[in-house]
């Protein structure tokens, strides 16, 4: 008989709070366009300077290989390693630099606006259809 209580009580207390939750509103959610927030003067700025240090390092890595045509297949797999960590970190660091700057502006346009979550829509495959609030321009103003 306990076992039964305790079981019509839980699923009561399960409808009461799925009612609760159902009539708590509708969820605000805003898109960016990436591609547009891409052109943002901050956002092309890191980006330029990102190319630049890339082909700085690519360069550099060329005339290492260039100035040490003596060194044996080992020494060789060794540098060639060493030069893709390098572009490998370059290239994280840069992506970080990227997300965290966007991440800092929709944030604040999101609490602005008290959205509820903030998504990416891309042009060809469009993940907001409807219902949605685009904030890119925002998004844009704020990376100024």
């Amino acid at each position: 008989m306990k076992v039964r209580r305790k079981t019509v009580a839980m699923l009561v207390g399960a409808l009461m709070g799925a009612l609760l939750m159902s009539g708590c509103g509708q969820a605000k959610i805003g898109y960016i366009d990436a591609e547009r927030v891409m052109e943002a003067p901050q956002m092309k700025t890191l980006t330029e300077e990102s190319e630049e240090k890339y082909k700085a390092a690519v360069e550099e890595a060329q005339q290492k290989m260039a100035a040490s045509k003596d060194m044996s297949q080992e020494e060789a797999q060794k540098a060639q390693q060493d030069v893709q960590r390098k572009l490998a970190g370059l290239n994280q660091s840069y992506a970080l630099q990227l997300r965290q700057k966007l991440d800092a502006a929709v944030g604040a346009i999101s609490r602005e606006q008290q959205l509820d979550a903030v998504v990416s829509n891309v042009q060809g495959q469009p993940t907001a259809i409807s219902g949605c609030i685009d904030i890119t321009d925002a998004t844009i103003e704020k990376l100024q």
